[in-house]
């Protein structure tokens, strides 16, 4: 019964690579290189999840380098789907409309020196990258050049570069709004910083919030959920390192704050993400683990009320992993949570105070160790359910729930 095990998936991984082969430019070849077959995808402990294909770190970032964030971009034109992974020498331009035959069309590098940190937002088809490298600004990339990469991979020069910061954490784009939020800035104690990139490639300052200090990470929606009060403004919701902050920014130049909410056991406020109706938002604290010995939490507000929000429930995962980036699509929330690689969280039943792990693929194989080790940042937006994972160090992983 073994050795018809090893034939049978033998055969699905050979049936999968000469799948793979076809010259499909058009999205619709899903065929994974490596299936999840009896709990693991070339290695990769999995459930429910395949593994379409992998970039090594060394080869989007050269040799000694490290993956950062990540973000996507699907070209409204040819409708291709680009990964856009930061590292900690540049920014890589992968074209992954064939999931299985992902191609590195070039590179951004870094605009001064190299960094662990680097974010990758997009806005009208440009995509807006920030380091905590000194001096780096923000770099602006026009992405249809990555239509007609003849030789690749290139190396690219930015279109244009913001200087009124120096080094940012992160940036944060509203894209109904057109404006970027930098935060963990210089200016502004740390807090948001504004700018209009309506104009992408000519973005203009304009003001920012101090009253809270430093800001790690925030969501910034132009919000249409359950309160009424507010219908139609512009919402940052910031991860401030010690409680969330809520506040109105619709007004550039007179920032309001809504409300603010901590909770208990708070390592470090990181990151969090609404849920689709904006009646729930779900928070990552990233050193809780460490310093609680908690498994991997996830900390759940109901913001019904945006002047009141109000605890809700916490999720635990099955390991000790610390959680990273998380995002909701639909009725599922994705998290990179570090050593123990993407999980899949079904929140249907969220308003119950239920919320269960649907599947999972661990892209870092030595372990599930509370350690700033794995997958960094996944972006689960694209229309074809790929889903793009950076991981610190193995570089670019496609991965499908199958």
């Amino acid at each position: 019964m073994k050795f018809t095990l090893r034939i049978l998936v033998a055969l699905l991984v050979l049936f999968s690579f000469n799948c793979s082969d076809d010259d499909d430019n058009s999205g619709n070849n899903q065929t994974a290189n490596f299936p999840c077959v009896n709990g693991f995808a070339n290695g990769h402990p999995c459930n429910g999840f395949d593994l379409m294909s992998h970039i090594p770190i060394d080869v989007l970032g050269g040799d000694g380098a490290e993956g950062n964030d990540s973000w996507g971009w699907t070209d409204p034109q040819t409708g291709r789907e680009y990964a856009l992974v930061g590292t900690s020498t540049n920014a890589a331009f992968v074209d992954m409309t064939d999931p299985a035959n992902p191609v590195l069309l070039g590179v951004l590098p870094t605009a001064t020196v190299n960094s662990d940190w680097r974010d990758i937002k997009t806005y009208n088809n440009h995509a807006f990258i920030v380091s905590e490298a000194a001096g780096h600004g923000m770099q602006v990339f026009d992405l249809t050049r990555l239509r007609n990469v003849a030789n690749p991979p290139e190396t690219f020069t930015a279109d244009a570069t913001y200087t009124e910061f120096g080094k940012a954490h992160n940036i944060v784009i509203n894209e109904e709004s057109g404006f970027a939020y930098a935060v963990g800035t210089t200016t502004f104690n740390g807090g948001p910083h504004f700018i209009n990139i309506q104009n992408p490639t000519s973005p203009v300052a304009a003001g920012g919030y101090a009253d809270d200090a430093y800001s790690h990470d925030a969501q910034v929606v132009t919000y249409n959920g359950p309160d009424t009060d507010h219908t139609g403004k512009e919402i940052l919701i910031g991860s401030n390192e010690n409680e969330v902050v809520i506040v109105d920014v619709t007004d550039k130049d007179n920032p309001v704050q809504i409300s603010t909410i901590d909770y208990s056991n708070i390592g470090y406020t990181h990151q969090g993400w609404f849920t689709e109706n904006m009646e729930y938002f779900l928070l990552g604290d990233e050193t809780d683990e460490i310093d609680f010995g908690l498994n991997s939490r996830t900390i759940v507000f109901d913001f019904t009320d945006l002047d009141d929000p109000v605890f809700h429930m916490e999720y635990l995962g099955p390991t000790g992993a610390i959680d990273h980036n998380g995002y909701v699509v639909g009725n599922t929330f994705y998290v990179a949570n570090y050593t123990a690689g993407v999980r899949a969280i079904d929140i249907s039943n969220i308003a119950s105070g239920v919320m269960v792990e649907s599947g999972f693929i661990d892209t870092y194989i030595p372990n599930d160790n509370t350690a700033f080790n794995g997958a960094w940042n996944i972006y689960p937006f694209f229309d074809s359910g790929n889903i793009v994972v950076s991981d610190i160090d193995g570089g670019l992983y496609i991965v499908r729930p199958n």
